[in-house]
């Protein structure tokens, strides 16, 4: 049955944290957006041609990240779950077109957008961060730009607002609460390479409970 709220008129849909996923219609792709730090971290990772599993260790590391991946990947209708950031927008986009061409019929895409939870605690609430919806506008753009642009409005809106702040993502990233918690501990070129827009051309795609980059996978494979 569907919801107005699930965007399912829509190819490319946006929402937020887990219980903004699971609003969704169930979407061919999952692209999970937590820009500081998972989805950022585990990009260059891969990029070094590293393997990183989606264990304990990561959900330590990323309060909310790893969770929505999670649940993304543990689907019934199994849907390719991506790690989008400003630093891989383009790299994404290219790697969803490439999974539609494979799927040789028009493919849904879930862009989400992670936020901080307040707390590890069971129910604590989810905060908005800046630097998510930026990541994830500029993935909605990237995919906009090859051609998949029928955007909710919510995706739309997204997208416009990376669009309208895309030269001040240095200066929104360092200022944001979760720029400055970093700050605070002396991890500010973490958060200026963050901000980065397009620097690695590696997509982690989750295998297996493991991210390996998408783009270094044999075409049959992809």
């Amino acid at each position: 049955m569907t919801s107005p709220f699930d965007q399912s008129r829509y190819q490319i849909r946006f929402e937020w944290g887990v219980d903004g996923l699971g609003r969704l219609a169930a979407s061919d792709i999952v692209v999970v957006v937590d820009v500081l730090q998972f989805s950022t971290t585990v990009t260059d990772r891969v990029a070094a041609g590293e393997v990183v599993a989606l264990d304990a260790e990561a959900r330590a590391v990323s309060l909310n990240g790893a969770r929505v991946a999670e649940r993304a990947a543990a689907a019934e209708h199994a849907p390719v779950v991506l790690l989008g950031s400003l630093r891989n927008a383009t790299a994404v986009a290219r790697e969803v077109l490439a999974e539609q061409t494979r799927h040789g019929t028009r493919t849904s895409i879930a862009v989400i957008a992670c936020g901080e939870l307040t707390g590890r605690e069971p129910g604590a609430p989810l905060r908005f961060a800046v630097e998510d919806l930026l990541g994830a506008g500029a993935v909605i753009d990237a995919v906009g730009a090859l051609g998949l642009d029928h955007t909710s409005p919510e995706a739309a809106a997204a997208c416009e607002a990376f669009r309208g702040l895309a030269r001040a993502t240095r200066h929104l990233l360092t200022s944001s609460g979760s720029g400055q918690e970093l700050l605070d501990r002396d991890r500010r070129d973490e958060v200026l390479a963050a901000a980065e827009s397009d620097a690695s051309a590696s997509v982690p795609v989750l295998r297996r409970g493991l991210f390996v980059d998408a783009t270094r996978l044999p075409a049959s494979d992809g």
